[in-house]
């Protein structure tokens, strides 16, 4: 039996059979070994299920996996975090920069003795750089937060903090990240490396509406989590968005 932590990988999907077959790929192909790969399907009526039962015969015995309506990609998420029995919770909807991410990850939180992990990404249009994501360590207060895709966490956080909150339609995952990081309730490793290509025109990126709407979720976040002159955080978020495409 491996004594290396049980990272469960949770992938949500619908109708969406081309992008999960890149998807399975890339967890596939990672060399960490203890391994549990999660896929949570809405319901969907292309060739998903085909897929899903190709990836049970590739990863024999790690692959579990629901097909279910839900409520949107957040509730979709937690659903998935409820299978998890990992050590360590993350998510894939992307591309891995390389086969050993998953491994470098985990060896810096055993090394670190943290509560999770998380790197820098690039924002991709194709094969075309177009954001680059690179924050390094911070707090909440000055405007920073983790790139959501790197963010892999102990299942205690979740035991303790609870998942999701399915009411922000946008900006859930920037509301979970202040409740367990502001007043640094939760301690991160950083790796300072590529870990993610994120495909560019998700749900928070695709259209001017959707930025505003994140914008406005996320001042709601900090207020609900009480983080003081919320105001100030946010023009500090816009700061470093801005920052992040002059780097690209």
């Amino acid at each position: 039996m491996s004594t290396l932590p049980k990272v469960s990988v949770i992938t949500t999907t619908y109708n969406d059979a081309a992008n999960l077959k890149k998807i399975m790929d890339q967890v596939a192909k990672q060399d960490y070994e203890n391994i549990e790969y999660i896929i949570v399907d809405g319901g969907s009526a292309d060739k998903t299920m085909e897929l899903i039962r190709q990836m049970e015969e590739r990863m024999p015995g790690k692959v579990k996996w629901m097909s279910e309506p839900d409520k949107g990609i957040y509730d979709a998420i937690n659903k998935g975090i409820r299978m998890a029995t990992g050590d360590i919770i993350g998510t894939c909807f992307d591309r891995y920069a390389d086969d050993n991410v998953i491994s470098r990850m985990v060896e810096i939180m055993e090394r670190e003795e943290t509560d999770g992990v998380h790197g820098d990404l690039y924002y991709m249009e194709g094969d075309r750089i177009v954001r680059t994501w690179k924050q390094g360590q911070g707090s909440i207060r000055s405007g920073w937060m983790p790139g959501h895709p790197t963010l892999y966490l102990r299942r205690e956080v979740y035991e303790q903090f609870g998942v999701y909150k399915t009411d922000y339609r946008i900006a859930a995952d920037y509301e979970f990240m202040v409740r367990i990081l502001y007043g640094k309730k939760v301690t991160l490793s950083y790796l300072p490396e590529i870990l993610i290509y994120m495909s560019h025109g998700g749900t928070s990126t695709n259209s001017l509406s959707s930025y505003v709407q994140s914008l406005k979720e996320g001042h709601r976040a900090l207020k609900e989590n009480e983080v003081s002159c919320a105001w100030f955080t946010d023009l500090c978020r816009i700061m470093r968005v801005l920052l992040q495409f002059v780097k690209r």
